[in-house]
């Protein structure tokens, strides 16, 4: 789409990408490598960091062309080109730059990547981590990108997903549930963080970082970039001390893992309505988002055990899939410019579940096989000697700290 350059949008959305690009290194990074056991802490940290460089360059050598090209059927772009040779300095996306607008994005699909480390830390094999991440981004990120923001067929529907409850968070939620059941449960499940301070200070990136995730996502300086930041910091608020008071209740104390917890959950669920929901729709979500997410962690995953090591599907899954739906109710014309069912759009509510329904299929559906696949190829699993004695001295032949 062409227009005419805004400096101001320009600008927002500029540092939007560095913000969001934060989310990712070293917020995943510290966030991860913080739960993870002290002898996988490089390992954990690492998967973020080669996710987020394989991931920048199947973007620009083909992945954004795939993901917003003009549509094959509403399933995939078509590529004119490779490493952007039909992008000139000069094109303009909306009243963006299309460097900016392609760079904005690539920050998301980096991001997307690296959340499913979370899944299968401390027993994934490096070089099948590397294929997987290849093998995902072309088969499950890209396609599903295209069908919600790049003229698919769930855009062409009217789904209404303003910063990834589909694209990023149900994506990787789902994806991070069927790469763990592939691999299998780790051998010792107990999983004390070993360094908190870690986890605090990758949940402050990535809860700063959100303000640009969410509010660069109307891609203008203007009143809808500071409704969506406002809201998503109020949402997040609220899980926060939704996830405390349920703490104290269940537990008798606060901990400060279920406060960022709670966070982070409010902040997936805004992520699709942030820019369609005003305050009071925020509060709802937030406050739902925390305790769908702790009944999924603390009641479902026991349940059902499976080992989805750092709850990437009871945090991303189900707070994503909440969010995508919480958004077909709570959407209103005065934000976004679309109603939902609290304003008589019963029909938006029914879209919103069949972009869940459909992200959910596909993203797991895919996932697993491209498990399969490398599982019987190259092997996913590392040795029960290298998991038993720690990912960082096995593979890399570092120490995170002197031994």
């Amino acid at each position: 789409m062409e227009g005419i350059l805004n400096a101001g949008d320009t600008s927002w959305v500029l540092i939007s990408t560095i913000l969001v690009l934060l989310m990712s290194i070293p917020g995943i990074a510290f966030f991860y490598g913080g739960l993870a056991k002290k002898k996988n802490v490089l390992n954990t940290m690492f998967l973020t960091l080669i996710a987020f460089s394989i991931v920048t360059i199947i973007w620009i050598a083909f992945g954004y062309e795939l993901g917003f090209g003009n549509s094959i059927s509403g399933f995939i772009g078509y590529p004119t080109s490779i490493m952007l040779h039909n992008v000139g300095i000069n094109s303009v996306t909306g009243t963006i730059p299309t460097y900016v607008y392609i760079a904005f994005q690539l920050t998301f699909a980096g991001l997307t990547a690296a959340l499913i480390s979370g899944a299968i830390v401390g027993r994934m094999k490096f070089s099948a981590w590397v294929v997987f991440v290849v093998l995902w981004t072309i088969g499950v990120y890209i396609p599903i990108t295209h069908w919600v923001w790049g003229g698919g067929w769930l855009m062409d529907m009217g789904v209404i997903d303003f910063a990834g409850g589909t694209v990023v968070e149900i994506c990787s939620g789902l994806s991070a549930l069927a790469i763990a059941l592939v691999i299998g449960k780790r051998k010792d499940r107990t999983l004390l963080p070993h360094n908190l301070g870690y986890t605090v200070l990758g949940a402050g990136f990535l809860w700063f970082g959100w303000l640009g995730f969410n509010g660069g996502s109307a891609l203008t300086a203007g009143g809808l970039a500071a409704s969506a930041l406002l809201v998503s910091n109020l949402g997040a608020a609220v899980g926060l001390l939704t996830w405390v008071c349920i703490d104290i209740w269940r537990e008798g104390k606060p901990t400060v893992l279920g406060a960022l917890s709670g966070a982070i959950s409010a902040l997936v669920a805004m992520t699709p309505a942030a820019g369609f929901v005003n305050v009071d729709g925020a509060v709802v979500i937030g406050f739902f988002a925390a305790i769908l997410s702790y009944i999924a962690i603390s009641y479902i995953k026991p349940r059902f055990d499976y080992d989805d090591s750092l709850d990437v599907f009871g945090i991303h899954g189900i707070a994503g899939i909440w969010g995508t739906i919480a958004t077909g109710i709570f959407a209103v014309v005065a934000i976004g410019g679309v109603s939902g069912l609290i304003e008589g759009n019963a029909n938006q509510l029914l879209i919103q579940l069949i972009a869940t329904v459909s992200t959910i299929a596909y993203a797991f559906v895919v996932t697993f096989i491209i498990g399969k696949i490398i599982d019987w190829t190259i092997g996913l699993r590392v040795s029960d000697k290298e998991e038993t004695e720690g990912l960082d001295t096995h593979i890399h032949e570092e120490s995170g700290y002197r031994l």
